[in-house]
């Protein structure tokens, strides 16, 4: 598996460090599981290598996105307004409870006041988007 960062400079951003890692193992662990499944599946094949891409940048002059990318199988259309309600999984019983996106957008939506997207492809990939302000106006981060 390859795993590659496109990393910008970004300015300093108030958060909820623990919460924001937790988003990030989430998606990241999710990525990962969707590339052993194509795999699995022989949907990436030997001459591709499963891939996470990584990248943060600054879209407006107070807002941060981290994007992180797979070259999986892809999500199918009416499973992705589904991904951010509790309990809500594709994964086979046993094997998650389906809570990860639901705390994860709540995470990022609730918390700080940011937005947390997913775009996908079936056959194509899957790209989560999670853009938080660089500064919460009402929040106390500690």
């Amino acid at each position: 598996m390859v795993v590659t960062k496109e990393f910008e400079d970004l300015p300093s951003v108030e958060c909820f460090a623990g919460k924001l890692n937790q988003v990030f193992l989430n998606i990241l662990n999710n990525a990962i599981d969707a590339l052993e499944e194509a795999i699995k599946n022989q949907q990436i094949f030997e001459n591709e290598y499963p891939q996470i891409r990584i990248s943060t940048k600054l879209i407006q002059p107070h807002i941060v996105q981290i994007s992180i990318i797979d070259n999986g199988s892809g999500i199918p259309e009416d499973n992705i307004n589904k991904l951010f309600n509790p309990f809500f999984t594709t994964k086979p019983v046993g094997k998650g409870t389906g809570l990860g996106l639901s705390m994860s957008y709540q995470i990022i939506v609730e918390q700080h006041e940011g937005q947390l997207n997913c775009i996908s492809n079936v056959g194509e990939g899957t790209e989560f988007q999670i853009q938080i302000p660089v500064s919460c106006k009402n929040k106390v981060f500690t």
